[in-house]
């Protein structure tokens, strides 16, 4: 548990989730290990992962690779086409529930997956708990932008929602912003197709009403209404929608990227000549595709649950989960879900017909 300082601190990985697991997880924690100061946990089928340590390694015990990598063993597997509440309740010895327990038990500081998103997030609510005074928890996922980073919440957790749910959404993110990387007044902006404050269906006008009367009370730096195309101008932080229409803007960004990369690459390797001009190019292409490689942000973080909890991509290589273990330790460090603990459970209740 983190008592003493981050030496103390237990991340806990969920071996058997993910497209490519459990070799991506398993790489990725020994990759992050000597980058981080904590303990990683990795959970799922004892004899799966040593015979994986033993292969990728050379190395029959997991502690030979660093003594703060140690394995905690579940007998099932949460598999990606099975239904997520059955799951949870039914697969008690799974990887994620046996995740899910260390976590609220305090055996663990966060707890990591890339498996079922569905039984991700119904086990975060139902065995970790909600926040109290929040109405949803919802995936926060960081994207790049312009000489700088944006929140997008919700990511996909929550299909149909209500105005009070986007106003909590724009509280949760400024507070882990503010936290998690010393943001003063991150600019949270609303997802809609203009900027006029009389665009959009209803959710969107009714949230932009509401954000617009408690947002100095809430401390949110809300900055209206915000156009898909103005999202990474860097001028906008946050961005706030429901988790259909944010998954979807989530998928096409991350489909974008690797058009984008893929057309870059195939015009510059075109034919020899093509090679040849791009040669003093190449530092400044690397450094344009690490921009827009989202596998440099790490998962996205379940907020509104009383523990940290992360939802790492479901096709993550080694490079991700790598990444994602990092977040995670400085997500811990810097005490976000504390402060919003403290921040929602005495405030007053916001009055809104339609919320």
């Amino acid at each position: 548990m983190n008592i003493g300082g981050l030496i103390s601190m237990i991340i806990l990985l969920d071996a058997m989730g993910g497209d490519n697991a459990p070799d991506a997880n398993i790489k990725g924690a020994v990759d992050a290990i000597n980058q981080i100061q904590a303990k990683v946990v990795l959970i799922g089928k004892e004899e799966v992962i040593k015979a994986r340590i033993k292969e990728l390694y050379g190395k029959s015990d997991i502690n030979d690779i660093s003594p703060r990598l140690s394995i905690k063993n579940a007998t099932e597997t949460i598999e990606m086409e099975d239904i997520p509440t059955h799951a949870i309740k039914q697969k008690k010895d799974s990887s994620m529930v046996v995740g899910f327990n260390m976590l609220k038990a305090g055996e663990g500081d966060v707890f990591i997956s890339a498996g079922n998103s569905g039984a991700l997030l119904t086990g975060a609510t139902l065995l970790v708990g909600r926040i109290k005074g929040i109405d949803r928890p919802a995936l926060a996922g960081i994207l790049p932008a312009y000489k700088s980073r944006l929140l997008l919440m919700d990511c996909g957790s929550n299909t149909n929602c209500k105005p009070i749910n986007l106003l909590q959404f724009a509280q949760m993110a400024s507070i882990y912003l503010k936290n998690t990387f010393n943001m003063k007044s991150p600019a949270v902006g609303l997802l809609n197709i203009g900027t006029e404050e009389t665009k959009g269906n209803e959710l969107t006008k009714e949230s932009y009403k509401l954000l617009k009367e408690n947002a100095e009370r809430l401390n949110i730096n809300f900055v209206g209404n915000v156009e898909g195309r103005d999202a990474f101008s860097g001028k906008i932080d946050v961005i706030v929608t429901d988790g259909f229409t944010g998954n979807v803007f989530l998928k096409s960004v991350e489909g974008l990227g690797k058009f984008v990369k893929k057309s870059l690459t195939e015009s510059l390797t075109h034919n020899l000549l093509a090679k040849i001009a791009a040669l003093p190019s190449l530092p400044a292409i690397k450094r344009f595709s690490k921009t827009v490689d989202y596998k440099e942000y790490g998962g996205a973080l379940f907020l509104g649950v009383k523990k940290p909890v992360v939802k790492a991509h479901g096709s993550s290589d080694e490079k991700l989960f790598e990444f994602t273990i990092k977040q995670a330790e400085k997500f811990v460090e810097n005490k976000a879900v504390e402060k919003m603990i403290e921040a929602f459970e005495n405030k007053e209740e916001v009055k809104n017909d339609n919320a």
